[in-house]
């Protein structure tokens, strides 16, 4: 496969999916660049080469439509801003003002084409959609680690149009780099956390890292399905009464395959689901009626931290509680400064998903870990073990 470092894109047209979809404001400004900064090392080694760079994305969801309010312009002067250069902004992503501004880039130079999906084309994997946008460029290069398990134009599609000159950019490198370490080739003890509310969105990263892990830490909401499984009383906690079945069966397969499973001894618990609700410790097992486990309480922080500390790589998906509060935010603060402690150790950590990635850029704990990824629906598939669109494309 060709990569980053050993191609040449001199006097090249690099066809670039990034993810540009941002946060904004109501005036469009970008609140978060953070997405925009990990393209960067891409695109400015495609100008360095002494290559042009034309750049396309999805902002939100205008379902197939041209919503002004979706447009990337504003994104593109953000851009233009981190780059410190112009950026050239097309009106449409394919057709006539595409393509004149496609062809008279020059070496050096950045196009930004307009939000993708304002073309019901795109989500459908259009065959001939994908050919005008890969008419534009002569390298494609996958950047877009987000969308790379879905089968679109520009993130799949595209790819056919390339037979020899398809590449990942820098940062989709990085997570394939990452998790390939977690899940392939650990150093051991792997340990795996997972957390989160429902079990039922987890069932099959759960089932696929009992395969590969050496110890699992379940936390969150979902741990509530665990603890009732395992006969204990969950008062009005979050359980999915349909899945205690599968989370014994999960507990039984963890146990034939020598994965040791960690579960919340005690939860600290409220009468309400608010964050002025009445608060109080107890039992993960034992939790009264009428009250709920919203976070694990100070003997699991304790005993997971001990876990966490003898790990020699660890994947974290998912809070341990509803951290957005501050009643419940102590477990899952608790959890991200143990890993920060494990990798100043000489852990691998891997932390993906949306609300853990969420978690430690709150609790300014993002540098402290060794990668963060920045796929939350695309790791998850990953991690479930399935065959991303996206990524077979460009190895294919």
């Amino acid at each position: 496969m060709l990569t980053m470092d050993t191609y040449s894109f001199a006097n090249k047209k690099a066809l670039i999916r990034v993810d540009m979809n941002v946060p904004q404001d109501e005036g469009g400004s970008v609140t978060d660049d953070t997405r925009l900064r990990a393209i960067l090392p891409t695109v400015n080694k495609v100008l360095a080469d002494g290559g042009s760079a034309i750049l396309m994305s999805h902002l939100g969801r205008p379902k197939g439509k041209v919503v002004p309010t979706m447009s990337l312009a504003p994104v593109s002067e953000c851009l233009s801003e981190l780059l410190g250069r112009p950026v050239i902004q097309a009106t449409d992503c394919v057709g006539s003002d595409a393509q004149t501004k496609a062809a008279a880039l020059k070496p050096g130079e950045v196009l930004v084409l307009e939000n993708l999906r304002f073309h019901p084309e795109e989500e459908a994997g259009d065959p001939v959609f994908s050919e005008q946008l890969a008419s534009l460029g002569d390298v494609y290069v996958n950047d877009a680690f987000g969308t790379a398990h879905r089968a679109h134009a520009s993130t799949t599609i595209v790819a056919r149009s390339f037979p020899n000159d398809k590449l990942f950019g820098m940062l989709l490198q990085s997570e394939v780099d990452s998790l390939t370490k977690v899940l392939d080739k650990p150093e051991r003890p792997l340990l795996a956390i997972v957390g989160g509310s429902k079990v039922s969105s987890k069932l099959d990263v759960l089932r696929n890292l009992l395969d590969r892990c050496d110890e699992l830490i379940v936390g969150g909401g979902m741990a509530n399905t665990f603890v009732k499984a395992l006969g204990g009383n969950t008062g009005a906690s979050l359980v999915e009464e349909d899945l205690l079945d599968t989370a014994s069966a999960v507990v039984k397969a963890a146990e034939e395959k020598g994965v040791k499973l960690h579960l919340p001894s005690d939860a600290v618990v409220a009468d309400a689901f608010n964050e002025s609700a009445n608060t109080d410790q107890c039992a993960a097992n034992a939790v009264p009626d009428g009250w709920m486990a919203l976070d694990i309480g100070p003997e699991s922080i304790t005993a997971f931290r001990e876990v966490i500390l003898r790990a020699r790589t660890i994947l974290w998906n998912g809070p341990m509680g509803v951290f957005e509060m501050t009643p419940f935010q102590q477990g899952t603060i608790a959890i991200a400064k143990a890993i920060a402690e494990s990798t100043r150790n000489g852990a691998f950590s891997l932390v993906g998903g949306g609300d853990s990635v969420a978690a430690v850029n709150r609790f300014g704990l993002a540098d402290q870990v060794s990668y963060v990824s920045t796929g939350g629906g695309a790791m998850l598939e990953y991690l479930e073990g399935k065959v991303l669109p996206g990524i077979a494309a460009v190895r294919g």
